[in-house]
């Protein structure tokens, strides 16, 4: 008998977990949040390139074209110069912040359209809140919706699988 052992059978994949399935409210709620994660985005990056205006000012400042006189004097040449140094260092955190912001929310939309990224949309929804009154409205109710039983679900079965 020279029967040669069998092979052994291949692994089996545990089956994919049943999600429970989206309502069409839920697929609309997410939609929409999608859409005005854009919009907020739009206006929290037009709100922060005010702070521009700090930065020109501050320039000015440095180069002379902006004098300061304090109490009807001159103002100290070294004076002007910090002066306009934490104007254009204020501004430029102020719009850097603004702008990160903006491109956080955008890419939260993005995540919610995609059903993806559960937890990074959740962290976005709340630091929009920061943004008031616009931001407020859109995180309390991302995060409303982010917390249905069916709505996280449905992100975890687009998760990528990590081996």
């Amino acid at each position: 008998m020279d029967a040669t052992p069998p092979l052994p059978a291949a692994p089996v994949p545990p089956p994919a977990p049943v999600a429970p399935a989206l309502t069409a409210q839920d697929i609309d709620h997410l939609r929409l949040l999608a859409i005005f994660h854009y919009v907020v985005a739009g206006l929290a990056a037009v709100f922060g390139l005010i702070f521009c205006m700090h930065i020109v000012m501050g320039i000015a400042m440095l180069s002379g074209a902006l004098p300061m006189n304090s109490n009807g004097q001159a103002t100290p040449l070294h004076e002007q110069q910090f002066m306009g140094w934490m104007f254009i260092i204020m501004g430029g955190c102020a719009v850097s912040f603004g702008l990160g912001l903006a491109g956080f929310i955008a890419y939260a939309g993005r995540c919610l359209k995609q059903r993806r990224r559960h937890l990074l949309c959740m962290v976005v929804a709340a630091i929009a809140c920061l943004f008031t009154p616009f931001g407020t409205v859109l995180g309390v109710f991302t995060l409303v919706v982010l917390l249905r039983p069916q709505v996280k679900a449905a992100f975890e079965a687009n998760a990528p699988s990590r081996l």
